[in-house]
């Protein structure tokens, strides 16, 4: 059953009465009752278009969160062959909120590390909505160590609120764990390919997206924190996140104006949740051609690339 988000209502309406009219009996007038749908059918897809044209910061927050959009898992399972999980940071514990492993892309073989929020009650609560610990950190810290040693370029899919900030996190050296898989990430001397699928939420999103190459798919958004806590921050007040996500420039449009993202992704129609597998396959376009970027040059040049890139940020602002 389609979820529809608070904007949306003009098209639930529409395709709601669509559904309607597909379930009513021909009564020997099929013409007048197909005729009817093609014209509903019309109506909706130009209702739907000029909804996601025009979708404000707030409202494509909205979209980056919705439940339905393809999770890491999604897109392992379409876009990545022989996926092998690898579990534990060697020092405290397995974190399910980023999981990782090595993998094969089209034939290429790759590290594939990544958020996943869970697409089921039980599934949010195992993969902690995504908000990793330090121990997730310090896995995707091994993970690219690892990389690093065989050449295998690495891919990191981006989707979370932020880490995570209970006491325990806190305790065991969240913004440390953070700040090491960071440098991490600019340290690698292989290919390091990032899209932000969802949420790029703060520290907990910066740790693995600090790639040679950072995509973002149309309707996700990528923030210093989340427009909740900024209103906290700012006014004292959460209830004004809206006006706090139309103020902080989060969106896809914005960050590559920056030059804090290098490619914007298109979504199908009505954002990445209505048409899921048509998503994946254009973010796995959108990473083969981010890859052949890299194809012939040195591990030297691979690293000298990404300093580049980050050297070079925000200049001109």
């Amino acid at each position: 059953m389609q979820t529809y988000l608070d904007f949306e209502k003009p098209i639930a309406d529409l395709e709601g009465k669509l559904a309607e009219l597909r379930a009513l009996p021909d009564d020997g007038e099929p013409d007048a009752i197909n005729g009817e749908i093609t014209r509903v059918e019309k109506k909706a897809k130009e209702a739907l278009g000029e909804v996601y044209s025009n979708l404000t910061p707030w409202q494509k927050t909205q979209v980056a969160r919705h439940p339905d959009r393809p999770h890491f898992s999604d897109y392992i399972a379409k876009l990545f062959d022989e996926f092998t999980p690898l579990a534990g940071d060697r020092r405290f514990a397995e974190d399910h909120a980023i999981l990782g492993g090595p993998a094969r892309f089209r034939g290429r073989p790759v590290m594939v590390i990544g958020q996943e929020k869970g697409s089921d009650t039980e599934a949010r609560i195992k993969h902690n909505f995504g908000m990793a610990r330090p121990e997730g950190y310090r896995k995707a810290i091994r993970l690219m160590e690892m990389a690093d040693r065989f050449g295998l370029p690495i891919i990191s899919l981006v989707d979370t609120a932020g880490a995570y900030p209970g006491i325990g996190a806190e305790q065991r050296g969240q913004s440390e764990a953070i700040a090491r898989c960071t440098q991490m990430s600019l340290k690698v001397n292989v290919p390091f390919i990032s899209i932000v699928i969802g949420e790029g939420g703060s520290g907990g999103a910066v740790a693995i997206a600090t790639a040679s190459r950072v995509l973002m798919l149309e309707h996700a958004i990528y923030t210093v924190a989340s427009p909740e806590a900024s209103a906290s921050i700012l006014w004292r007040d959460s209830s004004r996140a809206k006006d706090a996500a139309n103020s902080m420039r989060i969106t896809a449009q914005d960050l590559v104006g920056f030059g804090v993202v290098d490619h914007v992704v298109k979504e199908p129609l009505g954002g990445a949740h209505r048409q899921p597998v048509e998503a994946v396959l254009a973010v796995g376009k959108a990473i083969d051609e981010a890859l052949a970027t890299f194809d012939g040059m040195s591990a030297d040049e691979i690293a000298k690339d990404r300093q580049e890139k980050y050297l070079a940020m925000g200049r001109g602002l």
